[in-house]
């Protein structure tokens, strides 16, 4: 989950000057897809990944503003099928475990030893599952908006939960599907966006993208636009992962949690998140003794929304603080 961000009219004032990347390269994986990654910052700083969500959603340029860059080493990429890795929404050899398999090659090849992860929505879903896999690997977890990939999440958004808020525009996006397929929406769209047709897939790549973007800030307007490639990556991925169930165990996160108990994470939760309701985070949170969860009250999910924004912006100098106070120490 997760469309574009930086489109709901942030306060730019909290945030840090867009800054360019010092390293910018596509790496090949050896079975179809290639990944772009960038790196900005201090080539020497604190690693951090920011995982963006989606799936399909992409890396942007304001993702990079989170983060000192005299501090920070700042890792972004654009996770297969979307953004500029290739091929465009492609859903072969693409799953969980293959983006898993991606950050630990980003992480080797670029030569870092443990980094911070920073992601919300499908980027915390992401970033929960690599610090379960790999734990030595990471520092810190930073988490907003969490989704943890589970029937209940799913069913909350594309089964009616969040329609009963938005009734006019859950109206919307069911009004494409044919009556006697409304029961299942994921695989009611599963089927068009991955027709042989690719007008059809465009046809309904959109109003799948438009549901999401609807409800994604609190103020959010709904938009009946959007680049059409754009659309259809991002919706056939997202599609592609909700139908498989994120390919992760259903409460597999919550189920492993012992396996990073040990890591500082703090999560950053709007009280109105209507794509990925405050019940998942508090679930995770509840009994991890080094978790943080801070609800931030009149806000909902998207990562551009002014008070999200800034209580990002400050949990990331509070690391970098932390992490000056330990080196002068040592």
């Amino acid at each position: 989950m997760d469309r574009l961000a930086g489109q709901n009219g942030v306060t730019t004032g909290r945030l840090y000057p867009d800054t360019r990347p010092f390293d910018q390269r596509m790496i090949d994986r050896g079975d179809g897809h290639q990944i772009y990654v960038e790196q900005c910052g201090n080539p020497d700083g604190c690693p951090v990944l920011v995982l963006h969500g989606g799936p399909g959603g992409g890396c942007s340029p304001f993702m990079r503003r989170f983060f000192d860059p005299a501090h920070y080493r700042v890792v972004l990429f654009d996770q297969r099928g979307c953004g500029r890795s290739r091929p465009t929404a492609s859903v072969e050899a693409n799953t969980t475990a293959h983006l898993i398999g991606d950050i630990e090659a980003i992480r080797q090849l670029l030569k870092i030893n443990d980094w911070t992860l920073f992601g919300g929505s499908w980027g915390a879903t992401l970033a929960l599952t690599y610090a379960q896999a790999h734990p030595q690997h990471v520092t810190a977890i930073v988490l907003r908006g969490v989704f943890l990939g589970m029937q209940t999440e799913l069913d909350w958004f594309y089964g009616g939960g969040a329609g009963r808020f938005f009734p006019d525009l859950w109206a919307r996006f069911r009004e494409m599907i044919p009556l006697a397929e409304r029961d299942d929406m994921i695989a009611a769209y599963h089927r068009r966006l991955f027709d042989d047709d690719p007008a059809i897939q465009a046809r309904f790549a959109l109003p799948w993208l438009i549901w999401e973007n609807a409800l994604a800030g609190l103020h959010s307007q709904p938009s009946s636009t959007a680049p059409v490639e754009y659309a259809r990556a991002f919706a056939r991925l997202e599609n592609h992962y909700f139908a498989n169930r994120c390919f992760l165990d259903e409460g597999q996160l919550l189920r492993d949690r012992h396996r990073i108990e040990d890591i500082p994470a703090i999560i950053v939760q709007g009280r109105y998140d209507m794509v990925c309701p405050p019940r998942s985070a508090w679930r995770l949170s509840k009994g991890w003794d080094r978790c943080r969860l801070t609800i931030v009250p009149a806000a909902g999910h998207a990562l551009s929304e002014t008070p999200i924004a800034a209580e990002l912006v400050r949990t990331m100098d509070e690391l970098r603080d932390s992490n000056l106070k330990e080196t002068a120490s040592s």
